[in-house]
């Protein structure tokens, strides 16, 4: 048996970099939350628990959990990821921009019926023909309960401006 032959143990193997990569984001977004609430004013007239109080604890477990993450990945406990589809998540990213973009210009009904029928691609639907007006007719419903029997604004397009 050669050396080459011998399995991989966890403390050979080289720490995990989207592990750590990860506890890095943890890390700053508790950097970000301490750095915004330091910069609140302390109003602590009757009682010791203010509103700083709760970011800080929040901070607090996210350097917990950054550190867990840290050790975690130097351990080389972490399981092996399985393969990421890029395709999917281009479909469903893109249907997010196309309903930002179109959702001042179009409407409610038309940009979120996009965002539907893109996820729905991206789920493996690729009937664009029948998705995307299952999508606007499925939100005009949901723009319709709404903005009539809720009485919430929603952007509304010249699709939705024939039921005003």
């Amino acid at each position: 048996m050669s050396g080459n032959d011998l399995p991989e143990t966890a403390a050979s193997r080289r720490p995990d970099g989207v592990a750590l990569g990860a506890a890095a984001v943890l890390a700053a977004i508790a950097g970000v939350i301490l750095w915004d609430t330091s910069h609140l004013a302390a109003l602590t007239a009757y009682s010791p628990v203010g509103p700083t109080t709760v970011p800080y604890v929040v901070a607090v477990g996210l350097l917990v959990l950054a550190g867990w993450t840290v050790l975690a990945a130097i351990r080389g406990e972490f399981p092996e990821r399985e393969h990421q589809e890029l395709g999917p998540i281009v479909w469903i990213v893109g249907g997010l921009a196309a309903q930002m973009l179109l959702l001042k210009a179009a409407g409610f009904s038309v940009a979120t019926g996009l965002l539907f029928a893109a996820t729905a691609a991206g789920f493996g639907r690729r009937k664009l023909w029948i998705s995307v007006p299952a999508g606007i007719v499925l939100c005009l419903v949901i723009w319709l309960i709404f903005a009539r029997l809720l009485q919430l604004s929603l952007p509304a397009g010249p699709l939705e401006r024939l039921f005003l």
